[in-house]
């Protein structure tokens, strides 16, 4: 580089004026008009138009994308769209971009999502692109201060594990040094065994699904918020989640106004208390529609999309049968055959699901042997809670699903970097 750059895009104004800056960014634009040359160069954070009056400074074969470091001065301009404009004084081109581009990342001509995912880096300059993934950056800090506020300790868990965890199928096996691993499809387990030393405890992180799922809403590779509390009910940790989900609204709303803008999203916060829904109101509802399920059905997809048209929005689906639920999940005092766990939806969609656990071995035990599980397969986790384990409750939330509610698209793929689907590999 023959100079450095000293300034984003959006420190510059009005205010240096006659001041000489150096940015750096691509070239989104250029035209020439005479001998002159305008460009509009764009950096993470914004757009700037440069002006050059010298022809030997852009040199003719110059292409749209390169990448360049500008050194000028801050003038006035007569511009509709900038409030300023740099005069160029030097201008050094870094990288070239080869030409045909394989998608157009301004957005004039529009690329098919596989196309755009196979180029994602170059379609991340495309700014309504660009405008999810700093949302999501938002959402992820948002999530992280709500939850160490409440006094919550983050973790990491190993997701590359010895035993099928919590019992579950679809997951992915691996060699490992000779033995059988696999990946992890969730933190479960381990989170639940961390609180009898850190009583609260969150996870964000990547798990594992070998689900061969082509939906909007399914990836082999997601990104899980998770936590598990000590000494709280099922009904605390729902209350913990309706607060960050909310809260999470609220941030971006604060935070994102020009991502949102970008994005020609409105963004209402949500209203609280969220509805709470019984599984047997679900079935009386789904009666009323013409489909007559038995106490113990799960729930289909076409069922919660009949569910969601009556219930748009966030609302807790609770009181489910203990059959429909994991080894671990607590039964409701009252009535046995109900658990102490909800899911939160968002209309059909599944956005979350949680709920009181088992700390009770011998219950453990029993229960596995209930659902066919062999009680000796989980006997590290088993020892814990011989060791004291307090009470626990605690919920599990997909952070992609979350992004599509906040954003408004019906495509998981849309919010995700470099999304794993029973397709995709790669880039």
């Amino acid at each position: 580089m023959k100079f450095k750059k000293t300034h984003n895009i959006d420190e510059l104004s009005l205010d240096l004026q006659g001041k000489e800056i150096v940015i750096g960014g691509w070239i989104e634009d250029l035209r020439k008009l005479g001998k002159l040359t305008f460009l509009t160069i764009r950096d993470v954070t914004g757009l700037a138009q440069v002006i050059v009056k010298d022809e030997g400074l852009v040199p003719e074969d110059i292409t749209r994308q390169s990448v360049v470091l500008v050194k000028g001065v801050i003038q006035s301009t007569k511009a509709r769209d900038f409030q300023y404009e740099i005069k160029a004084d030097a201008v050094d081109i870094l990288t070239k971009a080869i030409h045909p581009l394989p998608i157009d990342p301004i957005g004039r001509l529009e690329s098919n999502i596989d196309n755009r995912l196979n180029a994602r880096a170059l379609d991340l300059r495309n700014q309504r692109v660009a405008a999810i993934f700093k949302i999501r950056h938002y959402v992820l800090q948002s999530l992280r201060k709500t939850l160490t506020e409440k006094r919550f300790i983050e973790i990491t868990t190993p997701k590359i594990i010895g035993s099928a965890s919590e019992g579950g199928a679809n997951l992915f096996s691996l060699e490992y040094f000779g033995k059988k691993a696999y990946l992890a499809q969730s933190p479960q387990l381990y989170k639940e065994q961390l609180t009898i030393g850190l009583e609260r405890v969150f996870e964000i992180s990547s798990f594992y699904r070998a689900e061969k799922s082509h939906t909007g809403r399914h990836l082999s590779e997601f990104t899980s918020i998770d936590i598990e509390a000590a000494f709280f009910d099922y009904t605390d940790v729902m209350d913990v989640l309706e607060e960050l989900v909310v809260s999470v609204f609220k941030d971006v709303k604060e935070n994102c106004q020009t991502e949102l803008k970008t994005l020609e999203r409105t963004l209402d916060i949500p209203r609280q208390p969220f509805e709470r829904v019984t599984y047997s109101q679900i079935l009386k509802e789904l009666a009323d529609a013409g489909i007559t399920l038995n106490f113990g059905d799960d729930l289909l997809d076409s069922h919660l999309k009949i569910v969601g048209e009556k219930h748009p929005g966030l609302f807790f689906l609770v009181d489910w049968p203990m059959s429909l639920k994991p080894f671990y999940i607590h039964e409701k005092d009252d009535d046995v055959k109900l658990s102490r766990s909800f899911d939160l939806q968002f209309g059909h969609l599944e956005l979350s699901s949680g709920g009181r656990r088992l700390h009770d071995p011998a219950k453990i035990k029993a229960r596995l042997l209930e659902q066919g599980l062999n009680p000796a397969d989980f006997e590290d986790h088993l020892q814990a809670f011989d060791w004291g384990m307090p009470p626990h409750s605690g919920w599990g939330m997909g952070l992609d699903r979350l992004m599509t509610v906040i954003i408004g698209t019906d495509n998981v793929r849309e919010v995700v970097l470099y999304p794993r689907d029973p397709d995709r590999l790669s880039p």
